[in-house]
């Protein structure tokens, strides 16, 4: 339970923050966005505020914010249609009704002639209690909605769809998807070092633990450590590196405490670790919690951990990396599960790591990822006009096949390596 927990926080984190970034700047240049989702597939959950429909779906694959032009638009209305007009104080149509008339009051029903909800935003058609048979001619609200099963739906003039921005805003909203999982690991980052405290480098001792041999022999957090056996020692690396070196032998640790130089012997316990017996005394890293520098490591993990998952990407393009060694959902789950029973901060940092895995692959120049539409732009801008909306859909069609035919393949290597 625990580890179901710890995944569906983490990917639901990941995928949330993700969305976040391309809602808030598609609303920000304006675009009327539908539906903010968490997953794919069936709904499971759904609860409607503003113009935005927020789900969450059954399967736990990604997420996506439907913003309006995007996709063929959910209701069309042809000539010839009898629909129930609601109208405002100023004969503007509010509300544009295509079923169960009959359960509204104070409406007018109208056959359509004309009607243009993106441009011009009028109606044109024939009212039925208008006795002079004269075509009516009648403006549409910009926030007017369209009732079919007493569902209401936003029309989205074209000002409000996401083609009508500008190539900036539009950039900018795709972009923003996996510029917020950078930010999010940063966060966490920052999160573990004011809870933990950043690891020093300095030859410090951290934590001393109740059973180990630096408890035995006299050592305390804080003791400086000036050489061991002899050997200058200027860092914390150094430290485990003699002392891994020495299992089940005794070592002399030189030590500053206060004003006081030391030498303390200790006997490192051996300690196998599947390939070979090492030491151990039983002392943490030492930390600080030093605002700048907890500023500093969120900087500098977010940095690290980006460029390492670059590099194995690139190992991967170049064939040094086998695509079984990829992992899907139920790799994830089961690195998740052996993560969270190595402590929180270690669950943190995985966490953290995910995100900046998801942000990376994201911006991929692949059709279906946000690097791939933004590859599209790159194209608009040298072109001076987009290309053409159909062929880039089939375009993102194809490649969203072939991204979900991947997952399957690598969700299947995942099951037969961790199950059969």
């Amino acid at each position: 339970m625990q580890t179901v927990i710890a995944f569906i926080l983490i990917f639901g984190s990941l995928v949330f923050f993700h969305e976040l970034g391309h809602f808030m700047f598609a609303k920000r240049a304006g675009i009327l966005c539908r539906e903010f989702a968490i997953g794919f597939g069936p709904k499971i959950f759904s609860y409607r505020k503003g113009e935005t429909l927020y789900t969450i779906r059954l399967l736990p694959i990604g997420g996506y914010v439907r913003m309006a032009g995007e996709d063929p638009e959910v209701v069309e209305i042809k000539p010839g249609y009898r629909v129930g007009l609601v109208l405002d104080k100023d004969e503007v149509v509010t509300k544009i009704i295509l079923n169960k008339k009959d359960q509204y009051s104070n409406i007018r029903v109208m056959e359509v002639e004309a009607i243009d909800m993106e441009h011009n935003l009028f109606i044109e058609g024939f009212i039925e209690d208008d006795e002079d048979e004269k075509k009516v001619r009648l403006s549409i609200h910009p926030s007017a909605t369209i009732v079919e099963d007493g569902v209401e739906t936003l029309i989205a003039p074209y000002d409000r769809q996401f083609a009508s921005k500008t190539l900036g805003q539009r950039a900018m909203a795709i972009f923003a998807g996996p510029m917020m999982n950078f930010v999010l690991a940063f966060f966490i980052f920052l999160i573990i070092g004011f809870l933990q405290g950043v690891p020093l480098n300095d030859p410090v001792l951290g934590e001393i633990t109740n059973d180990g041999a630096a408890k035995e022999s006299g050592l305390k957090q804080g003791d400086v450590v000036q050489s061991i056996d002899g050997a200058e020692v200027s860092n914390w690396v150094d430290i485990i590196e003699i002392v891994q070196k020495h299992p089940g032998e005794q070592i002399t640790f030189s030590i500053v405490r206060g004003e006081e130089m030391l030498e303390v012997p200790v006997t490192p316990k051996v300690y196998d670790d599947g390939e070979q017996e090492i030491g151990q005394i039983g002392v943490y890293r030492p930390f600080e919690k030093n605002p700048l520098a907890v500023f500093e490591y969120g900087v500098t993990e977010t940095y690290f951990w980006t460029k390492q998952i670059i590099f194995i990407l690139g190992k991967l393009v170049t064939g040094q990396f086998s695509i079984d060694m990829l992992s899907g959902p139920v790799g994830i789950y089961k690195s998740t599960e052996e993560v969270a029973n190595q402590g929180i901060y270690n669950l943190m940092k995985w966490a953290a790591l995910l995100s900046i895995n998801l942000g990376i692959m994201n911006l991929l120049p692949l059709p279906a990822l946000d690097g791939g539409r933004l590859l599209f732009f790159a194209v608009e801008l040298v072109r001076g006009k987009p290309i053409d909306r159909q062929k880039e859909g089939i375009v993102h069609f194809i490649g969203f096949a072939l991204l979900m035919l991947l997952m399957l393949v690598v969700t299947w290597n995942d099951i037969q390596r961790f199950f059969l």
